[in-house]
Formats: structure tokens, sequence, C-alpha cells
């Protein structure tokens, strides 16, 4: 028989038991389909399939072509069985096409991405907008001041400005206590009003201009207020509201001062000074005249009193 014969019974023969060659070359390299199947990421039912030339349950030839390709090059098989074997699997009749599904319209599609767009814009609105919302309202009510007129004098200081002359006449005392019952049926208003907690004056006339003559009842108001070696006396012409802090907390005064009044606070402490209205108020520490002017801002004095080398000396925030 003439050699080209026999390459064709042997070509033949191969093609004829193609499944049976790559489990063959599959055994001969010590390999098990799970292997197999890891390394070429098809399914075991698929190499299974391919080796026993069960071909049904693959539907379309170009998934074939491709199983058989990939599976028998990663054996060794030769590559003329291969392309026998694919040659004799070739259908007589054109297939299918093959045809994409899951596509959506371009119309769809720019519906979608806008809508994905506004909808990480509302959210993100709706967190950074309160945000903001707070952190603006939390700054302007930690700022705004609470206001009360000025001409408006505080419960403790009305008591203070009361005359403490013993030599009163027993008239005054009896007109005082017919006039009580009457006070007494009267609602006051004094303790109606709100805190004050105005920094700048609310008088009805020009409030810079000091005061031609200061009430008896106010120079009386120079008692001292606390304890210590060191003093700060305030001489205001002009209604003010004071504010003195010592460094523990504890305050020397807070309220409002009628017009020429005059007190002194005493302490061995640093002390906190904040001062309304205080064009023309005097100040003096320890004796000696002390200038407002480098703690001043519009009508507002703020300075601090501390101790250096046991002096009393000014000092800005």
């Amino acid at each position: 028989m003439p050699e080209s014969s026999v390459e064709t019974l042997s070509l033949n023969a191969a093609v004829s038991h193609f499944g049976a060659r790559l489990r063959a070359a599959r055994e001969a390299r010590g390999l098990d389909l799970n292997h197999c199947a890891h390394n070429l990421r098809l399914p075991l039912r698929v190499l299974r399939q391919l080796e026993s030339e069960e071909y049904s349950g693959i539907d379309y030839q170009v998934y074939l072509t491709g199983y058989i390709n990939k599976y028998a090059r990663f054996l060794g098989v030769d590559e003329a069985a291969i392309q026998a074997e694919l040659a004799r699997l070739r259908p007589d009749q054109p297939q299918p096409a093959l045809v994409a599904t899951g596509g959506i319209s371009h119309s769809r599609y720019l519906l979608e991405h806008y809508a994905r767009a506004a909808t990480y814009v509302v959210l993100t609105a709706a967190i950074v907008v309160p945000t903001i919302w707070l952190g603006v309202r939390g700054t302007l009510d930690r700022d705004v001041s609470h206001l009360a007129p000025l001409d408006a004098a505080p419960v403790a200081q009305q008591e203070q400005m009361l005359p403490a002359s013993s030599s009163s006449s027993a008239a005054t005392v009896a007109s005082a206590s017919s006039a009580q019952a009457p006070a007494a049926a009267t609602p006051s208003h004094a303790d109606e009003q709100p805190l004050l907690a105005s920094m700048t004056p609310f008088l009805g006339g020009d409030s810079t201009q000091p005061a031609k003559s200061a009430p008896a009842t106010a120079i009386a108001d120079a008692a001292s207020s606390g304890t210590g070696a060191h003093s700060l006396t305030l001489n205001l012409p002009n209604a003010s509201w004071v504010e003195v802090t010592a460094a523990g907390g504890s305050r020397l005064e807070y309220g409002l001062l009628p017009a020429g009044s005059v007190k002194t606070y005493r302490s061995d402490q640093p002390l906190e000074v904040r001062l309304g209205n205080a064009g023309g108020a005097e100040i003096t520490l320890d004796g000696q005249p002390m200038a407002l002017d480098a703690y001043r801002r519009a009508n507002v004095a703020h300075f601090r009193v501390e101790l250096r080398d046991g002096k009393a000396t000014p000092a800005s925030f």
C-alpha cells in the first residue's frame, strides 16, 4: 500500500476518535478533568462532552470550534488532527448569526445617566445645605447680644442707690408707709425686663456729653467691692454697662451703672473688665490713671488687669 494511503487512513482514524485522542493526551500528561477545567476556565461538563464527542448540547458552531481549539492545544494535540476534526464538524447549512441582547436605546441611556447625576446632586444638597445653615445659625445665635435700654437700672443697683442716711424725717417714713399699699398692688415691670447685654448706649439724648451734676446717691456708690491689695476704680460720667470678672469666674460687677457712678474693685487676682459706653469714662489702677484708647472698639472697652512682679498692669485680649 502506498505511503500516502497509510497516512490518510491514520488521519481518518485519529479524526474518527478525536475525543479518545484528547483523553489519551490528557492522561499521558497526568492531568485530570478538574485541573484542565480550572486552567482553561471552561465548565467541566464541556470537557467531558469533548472527550466523549457528544456535541449536541453546544448550540453554535463557533462555540464548539473555540472549545476544541482551546482544549486540544492545551493538551498538545497535533494541529492537523485539530483542523481535520473541525472540518468534519463544519455544518452543511449556515447557522443563524449571533445577536447581542441586553442593549438599551440611546435615549434611555441618557435618561438614566442624567437621572443618576441629578440624584447625586440632590443628596449632596440635602447633606451640605443643612450643615451650612446650622453652622451659620449657631454663629449668629452666639454673637447676637440681648438688648435692653440703658436707662433701666437693675434692681440691685436701684437698692444701692437708695440713700443710707439715718436722719430721714418721720414724715418721709410715714408717707412711704402710706404709699406702700398701692405700690404693692401695682405689678413690677422691672423684673420683666430682659437681662441687659447691650454694649452701646440707647439713651434718648446725647450720651457722649458728661453729666452736668452727678446725683448725691450715685456719688455715694463709691463703696469698694472685693478684697485685695490692688484696686481698680471706675468713674463713669455716663450710664454704662459694666462687667468685672475675677480669675476664678466670680463676678464683682454685672449690670448697668447709672451716670456719675464711682466704683472701686479690690482683688489680688487678675480681673477681666468689659465697659460699655466707655466715652468719657475715667479708669484708675492702683491710684494711677489708665487710658482706654488702646482697649476700645467703637464705644466698648475690653481689657484685663494682670499682676506682674507684684504690680497691676492693663493688657488687651
